[in-house]
């Protein structure tokens, strides 16, 4: 992360714009770290990347903007945005390089968030991108894509989790449990459900003649429960803390394309308003593979994102 300090300040340099640092450690700790530590201890898989935009990105940094006179924020997320003619409303569209949109991690972005903010690269793909950094001479034209998780760079949830609690003076607590079968039996053991999430093959160290997947977490219970790759097949599911931009509030039924994880391709459902404030039941037309707790459900109108929320 130094690295990309010391990046943004030579761009700056270069372009001859004023470049200032400001200071959100304890905050990204408090609001992204620690949380998406919590989750994994209780058997969810986060998205850090989501809170951060929702907690950082557009939300202290807009604050700070507007403290020191700026209308506006930039960002370099892949993703567009425009404005619908009849209601008003701020919409928030796919990026032009769709093997690069960002959209499913924004989907908590406020109208007033999104009226101060600018997808500058939004109409671009990384290629284009590339070779007008090369014709401005900037120094970071070659530098190679980003983690996806700044704070995890080698991709080691488990391991970082262990070494922030080290590193705090704290104990993680006995973690060790069983491993069962969907039908309850036993078949080895783990040192921790953190290390596991929905739809996992490897490190299950347990040998039945069959490939077998984590169907679910029981953290409570310190149990992990594998089976086979059917088994992860799931029709609905319930999402929470929905927060719509392409209108204030959903009233009734609507078909949609909803995306379960980075990367998944959006499939076809029907999203139901839930008797519980904030919280929609997606029902897809075709069951989908290893629908994970913890993950964001974004849901798409051809490439204008409807919503999104957190599966439950």
């Amino acid at each position: 992360m130094l690295e990309d300090v010391y990046d943004a300040r030579h761009v700056a340099e270069h372009l001859g714009i004023p470049y200032y640092v400001v200071n959100l450690e304890e905050q990204f700790e408090k609001e992204v770290v620690k949380p998406f530590i919590d989750e994994y201890l209780a058997g969810r898989t986060p998205i850090p990347c989501t809170l951060c935009n929702n907690v950082i990105k557009f939300d202290r940094f807009i604050k700070l903007a507007a403290s020191v006179g700026a209308e506006r924020i930039a960002t370099g997320h892949y993703a567009r945005l425009c404005r619908d003619p009849e209601s008003g409303r701020h919409l928030l569209r796919k990026g032009a390089d769709e093997a690069r949109d960002q959209t499913y991690f924004l989907f908590g972005l406020k109208q007033e968030q999104l009226a101060r903010t600018q997808f500058p690269l939004g109409e671009f793909t990384k290629a284009q991108v590339r070779q007008m950094a090369r014709r401005m001479g900037l120094p970071v034209a070659e530098k190679g894509d980003s983690q996806e998780i700044c704070f995890v760079p080698n991709g080691d949830y488990a391991a970082f989790i262990e070494a922030y609690f080290r590193e705090q003076g704290m104990a993680l607590g006995e973690r060790r449990g069983e491993i069962v079968s969907t039908e309850g039996r036993r078949l080895g053991e783990h040192s921790g459900v953190h290390r596991f999430t929905v739809g996992q093959r490897r490190g299950l160290k347990v040998a039945v003649g069959e490939p077998l997947y984590v169907i679910r977490t029981e953290p409570a219970a310190q149990r992990v429960i594998v089976g086979r790759r059917d088994e992860l097949l799931r029709a609905e599911l319930t999402v929470a803390e929905v927060n719509w931009i392409a209108f204030p509030e959903l009233r009734g039924p609507v078909r949609a394309q909803v995306q379960i994880r980075n990367k998944h391709v959006a499939a076809l459902a029907t999203v139901y308003p839930s008797s519980e404030a904030g919280r929609v039941e997606v029902h897809f037309d075709e069951p989908q593979r290893a629908v994970t707790p913890g993950q964001a459900a974004v849901f798409y109108d051809g490439d204008t994102v409807l919503g999104g929320g957190w599966i439950s």
